[in-house]
C-alpha cells in the first residue's frame, strides 16, 4: 500500500506530464501544478526542489522506458549482422510510438508531453531533456552513420535531427489533422503510425543522403 508521501509526488509528477505537456514549460505555473494536484508548493519543494527539478523528474520517469527498450533493440541488432538503416529506424522510431502511446489515454499525455519538451524554445529546457535522451540517442546516431557510409556524417546527422523532430511532432499530436480535413486520414493505431512514420523515414534516408 502507498504511502501518504508517494501518493502526493506521483500525483505531482502525473499533473506536471499533463500540464507540461499542453502548456510547456513557461507556460505552467508551479501554482496551477499544485491546484490540479491538491497540493502545494511546499510538497514541490519536499519531493522535488523546484519547478525544473519536477520536470526534470517528470521527465525521466517519461523516458525510462522508452529509452530501456531502444537500448534493448539496439544492443540486440549490434550484436548481430551489421544492422540495416531500416532496422536501426524501426528500433528507435517504434518505442517512441507503440511503447508510449498504447498506454492508452495516460500514454497520449505521455507522448505529448516528451513531444513538447523535445523541443521547447527554451533552450535549458531541450537541455534538461537532452539528459534522458542524449546517451541512446548518440548511439543511435553512430550506428546510422556506420551504416549508411554513401552519406556523409554530417549529411546523416542532418536526416536523423529531422527524424527525431517529425517523431516529436507525432508524439504531441501536433500532427493529428483537423476533424473533416479534406484528404487527411487520421492513424488512430500506434503500430500503423509507426509502420508508415518508418517507412517513410527509410526512403528520406536512402534517397535524400546519399552523396
Amino acid at each position: 500500500m502507498e504511502t501518504p508521501v508517494e501518493t502526493t509526488r506521483e500525483r505531482l509528477l502525473n499533473v506536471a506530464e499533463q500540464r507540461f505537456g499542453e502548456g510547456g514549460y513557461e507556460g505552467t505555473s508551479l501554482r496551477a501544478i499544485t491546484v490540479a494536484a491538491a497540493a502545494n508548493i511546499a510538497a514541490v519543494n519536499y519531493h522535488f526542489g523546484s519547478k525544473e527539478a519536477l520536470l526534470r523528474a517528470a521527465v525521466a520517469r517519461a523516458m525510462a522506458p522508452v529509452n530501456a527498450e531502444r537500448r534493448r533493440r539496439l544492443d540486440q541488432l549490434e550484436a548481430g549482422a551489421p544492422p540495416t538503416p531500416e532496422a536501426l529506424i524501426r528500433a528507435f522510431v517504434e518505442p517512441g510510438l507503440d511503447l508510449v502511446l498504447r498506454r492508452g489515454e495516460r500514454g497520449a499525455l505521455i507522448a505529448r508531453f516528451i513531444g513538447r519538451i523535445a523541443f521547447d524554445p527554451s533552450r535549458r529546457i531541450r537541455e534538461l531533456y537532452a539528459v534522458e535522451s542524449e546517451p541512446i540517442e548518440s548511439r543511435y546516431l553512430a550506428a546510422l552513420q556506420k551504416a549508411l557510409p554513401q552519406a556523409s556524417p554530417d549529411a546523416v546527422a542532418f536526416g536523423y535531427v529531422n527524424m527525431l523532430g517529425l517523431l516529436a511532432l507525432h508524439q504531441s499530436q501536433a500532427l493529428s489533422p483537423t476533424p473533416g480535413a479534406a484528404g487527411v486520414q487520421d492513424t488512430a493505431d500506434p503500430s500503423e503510425l509507426a509502420e508508415n512514420l518508418v517507412t517513410f523515414l527509410v526512403a528520406a534516408f536512402d534517397h535524400g543522403l546519399r552523396s
